[in-house]
């Protein structure tokens, strides 16, 4: 028990002595000894990579989990270490309500079937998001965490010991000082007059007592200074492994940017394949339509009477029609169109196309607005407009 009392306070006594040492220096009432140039300028690169590592995770995290809640409870769970239970991503809940939605609405109906299809592939590309997540966190967050929580936190340890040594030479060297501040002053105008011999005797203690204290106070000094050089010695060691750390972020950052590219590359793959099969299954549905009869036009056709009645709706109507058509249509005249996807002509009166092909394309008066007539050599056929990209 005395012994942890001393000790503490003999630690309480060092504290202080360093907070005067410390509040002195700042105040430019005592020296303060410079680290050599080199240390100082790893110290500041050291600070900057601590400082943007911090930044770069933050907005990192921001980006592959935008919602605050998850982030705490994201890093709840690491503090406890126990595994975070598996998440459903937006993209997969969408496309279960989407499912959800066909069952309600009736699979066999175009609706349904669309919705079905376009289910399938969010829930493809919410897997897709959770395969990248996993990798962005394991390949690129973790480092960076691994950098925060361990080596930097051994650097910064060493870094504060290194202060306090600074401060106990500091000490040191002030103490040295009035040392052989006081024992020039009694050398110079002794206390006590030398002619009796008792005032002598004292003199000569007094003179050995503060020589005494000079030599301590150089014995301290000598232990401080190499003190202090090993503990630079240590921290420059750390800190030059700084070079180190940014190799290894650097990996990191390639493995990042690799898991961006492949999920990015993964859902362009699947709209793709989204859109070739939306685009079907809307030509399914225009031209089942078109198959089917129109009950206002049979109303229209069957209502006149007379031959003179029918020619006279005819060409009161013919005109009009012919005008609003003319003005929905794609293109006018004979354009060169590029061939975005292949298709299969589904009869005589259309045309098959092959990706990335030129053809030329033109429109012919009451056509439907989404069609046009493509002309291949001596092939030519209908084509459809959502297929084309029409070039200038």
């Amino acid at each position: 028990m005395d012994f942890n009392v001393k000790k503490l306070a003999s630690d309480a006594g060092v504290f202080f002595t360093r907070a005067v040492q410390f509040t002195e220096e700042k105040l430019g009432q005592a020296e303060k000894t410079e680290l050599d140039p080199h240390l100082e300028n790893l110290i500041t690169r050291a600070d900057g990579t601590k400082n943007w590592t911090e930044k770069i995770l933050r907005q990192t995290e921001v980006l592959l989990q935008p919602n605050p809640s998850a982030r705490i409870e994201e890093f709840i769970y690491d503090k406890l270490d126990k595994k975070l239970p598996s998440r459903t991503t937006n993209a997969e809940l969408l496309g279960q309500y989407m499912l959800e939605a066909a069952n309600e609405f009736g699979p066999g109906t175009p609706y349904g079937s669309t919705l079905i299809t376009v289910g399938e592939y969010q829930k493809q590309l919410g897997g897709a998001e959770r395969e990248f997540l996993h990798t962005s966190a394991v390949n690129f967050l973790s480092p960076l965490r691994n950098f925060l929580e361990g080596d930097w936190r051994t650097i910064s340890k060493e870094r504060r010991l290194l202060e306090n040594r600074r401060l106990d030479l500091d000490i040191c060297k002030a103490r040295l000082k009035k040392a052989k501040q006081a024992e020039a002053k009694a050398a110079a105008a002794p206390d006590f007059q030398e002619t009796r011999p008792r005032n002598y005797v004292l003199s000569a203690s007094a003179s050995a007592l503060l020589s005494e204290e000079v030599d301590k106070a150089e014995h301290e000094l000598r232990v401080a200074q190499t003190e202090f050089d090993r503990q630079a010695e240590v921290t420059r060691l750390l800190l030059e492994g700084i070079s180190s750390t940014h190799l290894n972020h650097l990996r990191c950052l390639q493995d990042f940017a690799e898991a961006q590219a492949t999920y990015y590359a993964q859902c362009h793959h699947y709209m793709q394949d989204l859109q070739r099969e939306l685009n079907s299954v809307f030509l399914t549905v225009v031209s089942s339509a078109a198959v089917c009869p129109n009950p206002v036009s049979s109303t229209f056709l069957s209502g006149p009477t007379s031959p003179g009645a029918t020619v006279s709706s005819s060409s009161g109507q013919r005109p009009s029609t012919l005008t609003m058509e003319q003005t929905q249509l794609p293109v006018t005249g004979t354009r060169k169109a590029k061939v975005l996807y292949d298709y299969d002509a589904h009869d005589s009166s259309e045309l098959s196309l092959l990706a990335d092909e030129l053809i030329t394309v033109h429109t012919v008066p009451g056509m439907d607005p989404d069609w046009l007539i493509g002309e291949r050599g001596n092939e030519k056929g209908k084509v459809p407009v959502t297929y084309l990209e029409l070039l200038s």
